[in-house]
């Protein structure tokens, strides 16, 4: 199994949607129809809006793809503006806490089906989801917007701990890989280094991600209690 790095991102890199995909050049679609362009920009979008690939190990981050997990395919993508200002952690509740890659795989899948069948969504609601194992899952990714915080999903990135964290906390190494994909996200580029770290509670009528963990996420840095 191959994996690859995320690109870093330079002045000159981020003309281009994040060094993978060329510009369209207005010449590219002079004389198709109009049904032409319009399939076109659909699979230009489409293409854009990829997730992306693994981190590797010695970036002490392992991001388990899609693929990996056995995600279904999203019926549609649409691209986040980035980098974005917050970053809204979560919870699940159920499923459960998970502490291997079995089951916080069969966790992904759980929610990923409640999210598209239940709640007729187009994916999975989170961009990434981080397990008891210390592992990231990778959701929708940095480049397309979630769907785990209504009013702010065009400008975050959502991030679930897999378990319940109403009254317990999170292990130290899934907090702790919490913090090295935010670290990463900024990095990057898709997350603003003056970004905005709130829990979902802060945003929508929920308890989420429990006490236990709004309580520990209200230490770290970049917290604010007012959003």
């Amino acid at each position: 199994m191959c994996s690859t790095r995320f690109p870093k991102l330079t002045p000159q890199t981020r003309l281009e949607p994040r060094n993978r995909h060329k510009i369209v050049q207005y010449s590219d679609i002079l004389g198709m129809g109009l049904s032409s362009v319009l399939l076109f920009l659909h699979a230009v979008v489409t293409v854009l809006c990829l997730p992306p690939p693994r981190l590797l190990a010695d970036n002490d981050i392992t991001v388990v793809s899609r693929d990996e997990w056995g995600a279904s395919p999203p019926s549609s993508r649409s691209i986040l503006n980035t980098p974005v200002s917050l970053v809204v952690i979560h919870h699940t509740y159920i499923p459960s806490a998970c502490n291997n890659r079995r089951d916080c795989s069969g966790a992904m899948r759980s929610m990923q089906y409640t999210h598209q069948i239940t709640n007729g969504w187009t994916d999975i609601g989170y961009n990434f989801a981080v397990g008891g194992d210390g592992d990231v899952y990778e959701g929708r990714g940095w480049d397309c917007v979630g769907a785990h915080a209504v009013g702010v999903n065009s400008k975050s990135i959502g991030i679930v701990l897999i378990g319940d964290w109403v009254s317990v906390v999170p292990p130290v190494n899934q907090l702790e890989t919490t913090k090295k994909l935010i670290a990463k996200g900024v990095e990057l580029g898709y997350i603003s280094p003056e970004y905005k770290l709130i829990g979902h509670r802060q945003v929508g009528s929920t308890e989420c991600p429990g006490e236990a963990l709004f309580r520990e996420i209200s230490t770290w840095d970049r917290f604010k209690p007012v959003v």
